[in-house]
């Protein structure tokens, strides 16, 4: 039986979403049931927050749904008449009512198209109708809305099809609807939103109701919101233009075969995070707040496209888009890390993005080489942008980034933060690793190694870094390697703390930097310090400023961000490197399977049912926190499932899905 708050998500492949929780109380400013994406994969909007539901019999009135109103009440009960949830095909509840009566609530959010189809059918019992009115709003999914004079609550009835425009400057919202439509407009005040109060945000909202809709329960009740204009409106408005029963039909049939071509919950999960962006495509980091990041992107890309493709599932040309889409942006031998909304400027304030990209490419092209062909011009682009990352940080860019005379790669400034431990709170930087970061070295050794396949330059560079690596890298009092070397450029200043970051020398990348004796102990010592059922903790529990619970208002959290907190990104670079110091043969693949991978999809499924969540508190019992659905994530947790453990997946017959089951 899953938790009250557990939480589901629909995407469309534009970057919009629906999102809640089981419960239907809505407790994020980002539950939603229609969010779209104005200029995928950004730009996004809330139209419909969510809705009202109740049965009318001759008995009563029932609720189907609750909602959270402040101060801290809870009403109506519908919650409470949730009897079962599943998330397969899509999201469905079963509803019991009294004398005998059983609802049975459907939702489908339909791929490249703005449209979420609902339904409602009896299971059993007798005579019933069905009332749903819906909240509206047309505010941006990081904000809140609040009643004001500006929101036209006019509603345009033709036929089955009701049409508002909340605000001028908005896509209008279609509803499509086999039961009768009344206007009745009103607003709803003081929802109250416990994540965002827990989270130090506010927390109140005020959604608009324009009216209801009633339908008779004696045949499938059909409600299905849209938006008119704007990204993928083409796929959408033949659905809104047809019969209610027909678009119900149409989105079932295209859907149920959609998903049942996926092995696995996990390889379903992975086509959510796949949007489009411009002619091309990208990777959303995570839903509901995240966009595409550079650095996610090329990490999920891994698992999401090389290691999940399967014969009806193209993955390879959705790595093939990502990838050029990207190459078009090396500036100075840098990518950028983020795309912010609203047109401005990409920011390019990370030294790993570049890194993970080569990486990336590299595994494409070996991958396309042995499969499938490519061609000359998409090769030589990608080669080039490879070629354009390492020589650049070579040479020197933005941010201090540059290779020294040690051979390896020197970067940061005051106030910046580059790696992938990047929280900063106003002019506070939580985790600086100015200076020679362990993971950094392990990704740009790894480039040189890359490139040097087509430069000797290259070649002897990586092999000047490397020898520098093992000798100024080890600690020998404490058994692994330092964090950050030449801290603040300060020669010979070593961060000694235990971080995860040192894994990356092992696994994770098609080299590894260190290998013998030295591996297994780093290996062993991460393993039983950093090691949980739900993935890597950023610091010992040992390590002076450790927090164990990522809680509080901003800068709570993100003074616990990389201070303790588990990241389950990490699970694919530490299994790998567990079994590159071991023998890596089937039966140490079948004992990480069970002790390592299956544990970390059972944690995180009992909170985001078929995903994989950002984060989990450093203490147990590791409660889920952050973004709920994080590609990244889940697509290290493929890696693994699809590649590192792939013989004992055979050996086992199992799918990736079975790995959460496996004891």
């Amino acid at each position: 039986m899953v938790t009250p708050a557990t939480e589901w998500l629909e995407a469309d492949g534009l970057g919009g979403f629906a999102f809640g929780r089981i419960d239907g109380i809505r407790t994020r400013r980002y539950h939603a049931m229609l969010a779209v994406a104005t200029t995928p994969p950004t730009g996004r909007i809330v139209l419909v927050n969510g809705f009202d539901a109740w049965v009318e019999t001759a008995d009563g009135k029932f609720a189907l749904t609750s909602q959270r109103y402040l101060p801290d009440v809870t009403h109506p009960d519908g919650a409470a008449r949730i009897a079962r949830f599943t998330r397969d095909p899509w999201p469905t509840w079963t509803y019991t009512l009294p004398n005998d009566l059983e609802v049975v609530q459907e939702l489908i959010m339909v791929r490249g198209a703005p449209v979420v189809a609902l339904s409602w059918r009896l299971n059993r019992g007798g005579d019933a109708r069905l009332i749903v009115q819906p909240y509206l709003s047309g505010r941006d999914i990081h904000a809140t809305h609040h009643e004001n004079d500006a929101f036209r609550f006019t509603s345009s009835v033709a036929g089955r099809r009701v049409t508002w425009q909340p605000y001028c400057d908005l896509t209008p919202i279609v509803a499509l609807a086999n039961g009768d439509y009344v206007a009745d407009p009103s607003w709803y005040r003081q929802f109250q939103y416990d994540e965002e109060r827990a989270r130090g945000l506010d927390y109140t909202e005020d959604l608009a109701v324009p009216g209801h809709f009633t339908f008779s329960l004696d045949r499938r009740a059909v409600l299905a919101f849209g938006a008119a204009s704007g990204a993928g409106t083409t796929a959408a408005l033949p659905l809104l233009n047809t019969s209610p029963e027909r678009c119900w039909e149409s989105v079932e049939t295209s859907e149920r075969r959609r998903r049942a071509a996926f092995p696995s919950s996990l390889h379903r999960a992975a086509d959510d995070y796949i949007v489009a962006r411009g002619g091309g495509k990208t990777i959303i980091a995570g839903y509901p707040w995240f966009s595409d990041w550079g650095r996610d992107t090329f990490i999920a890309l891994r698992g999401l496209c090389l290691s999940s493709a399967t014969a009806e599932c193209d993955r390879f040309s959705d790595a093939r888009e990502i990838l050029l889409e990207w190459a078009e942006h090396v500036s100075e031998g840098m990518l950028p890390n983020f795309f912010p909304e609203a047109g401005k400027l990409p920011e390019y304030n990370s030294v790993d993005a570049s890194l993970w990209y080569v990486i990336a490419v590299h595994e494409f092209l070996e991958l396309t080489q042995a499969e499938r062909p490519l061609t000359a011009s998409d090769r030589r682009k990608l080669t080039t942008a490879v070629d354009a990352i390492v020589s650049g940080y070579a040479r020197g860019t933005r941010f201090g980034i540059r290779a020294d005379g040690t051979g390896l790669l020197s970067a940061g400034e005051q106030g910046v933060q580059l790696t992938w431990m990047d929280a900063k709170v106003g002019d506070w930087v939580v985790t600086p690793r100015i200076g020679k970061p362990v993971e950094i070295q392990a990704l740009w050794i790894n480039a040189l190694r890359i490139a040097g396949r087509r430069s000797a330059r290259w070649a002897a560079l990586a092999s000047h870094a490397q020898a520098t690596f093992i000798e100024r890298f080890w600690n020998d009092e404490r058994g692994f390697l330092y964090d950050v070397v030449d801290v603040d450029h300060k020669v010979g200043v070593n961060d000694d703390r235990l971080r995860p970051n040192q894994i990356f020398a092992i696994g994770g990348l098609p080299y590894a930097v260190i290998e013998g004796e030295m591996a297994r102990r780093v290996v062993d010592v991460v393993e039983r310090q950093l090691w949980t059922p739900a993935g890597l903790r950023s610091l010992g529990p040992g390590e002076p400023g450790y927090i164990g619970h990522y809680r509080g208002d901003v800068r709570q959290r993100d003074g616990a961000y990389h201070q303790g907190t588990v990241w389950p990104w990490l699970v694919g670079a530490f299994v790998e490197a567990w079994l590159r110091v071991r023998s890596d043969t089937t039966e140490d693949r079948i004992e990480a399977a069970s002790k390592f991978l299956g544990p970390l999809l059972r944690h995180y499924d009992v909170s985001a049912p078929g995903h994989v969540a950002e984060i989990a508190d450093g203490d147990a019992p590791h409660a889920p926190g952050g973004c709920p659905f994080q590609a990244w994530s889940v697509g290290e947790a493929l890696r693994l499932a699809e590649g590192v453990l792939r013989s004992s997946t055979d050996a086992l017959q199992r799918t990736p899905a079975a790995f959460a089951r496996a004891g």
